[in-house]
């Protein structure tokens, strides 16, 4: 059952890579009844969009360009949020190694940034959400009240991307997305900190659960109370 809110809710789970924040926030999506956005998949469907059309991944210009000139909209299916590309979700195309291998340039981009904050800001018409990425609690979603940074050991975050068939220099990626100069990785501030390196995606996401309804808990007291 959603909470009871004059304004829709945003849970920010921002956190490194293989951290678990795509698995958590759905599973804390369906606990709550909230709309989960994976915004890491619309910037691989841009990457993929670029690949698809010759676009060099490590040309800002260009990709800035096609970013501009590209027909992507929004959609909300069983309670998640897709990016369509010319009316077309690149499931399983944008998982792909060469994809991968793209996003971090792609994202890397400012105006490619703007964009994506721009559409993923207008993710709040579908109602509550769960969103999840590198910098919804620093740039997209800034004055949430509910945010949430991810993080576990470089093994054992290497040892997950492993168990998935990925091979990834994780170490090389953190250091991109947290000296980037368009809004870069980092905690966001008044978020809590969670290291799950030894904790299941059950024990995390049920930690991110019981914190969110405590405090809409404690607002909705604060609210009665006046």
């Amino acid at each position: 059952m959603q909470p009871k809110s004059k304004y829709p809710i945003v849970i920010a789970i921002d956190g490194t890579s293989a951290s678990g924040k795509s698995t958590n926030a759905r599973l804390v999506a369906k606990a709550l009844g909230f709309v989960h956005v994976d915004t890491g998949a619309m910037y691989r469907a841009l990457a993929w969009y670029c690949l698809k059309h010759g676009v060099d991944p490590q040309d800002p210009k260009a990709v800035a360009a096609a970013c501009r000139r590209w027909q992507a909209s929004l959609e909300c299916v069983d309670g998640h949020v897709h990016l369509l590309v010319d009316g077309y979700l690149p499931a399983k195309e944008i998982r792909t190694a060469e994809v991968s291998a793209a996003v971090p340039h792609v994202a890397a981009v400012p105006r490619v940034r703007d964009w994506m904050k721009k559409t993923q800001r207008e993710c709040i018409k579908f109602g509550n959400l769960v969103m999840e990425g590198r910098d919804i609690g620093t740039n997209v979603f800034p004055e949430t009240d509910f945010k949430y940074y991810l993080d576990a050991h470089l093994e054992e975050r290497a040892r997950r991307r492993a168990a998935e068939g990925v091979e990834e220099n994780l170490a090389a990626r953190d250091l991109r997305d947290s000296q980037r100069a368009a809004a870069p990785l980092m905690i966001a501030l008044g978020a809590r900190v969670i290291n799950n390196s030894q904790m299941t995606s059950e024990q995390t996401s049920g930690r991110i659960i019981a914190d969110v309804k405590q405090r809409l808990a404690e607002r909705e007291g604060m609210g009665a109370g006046r």
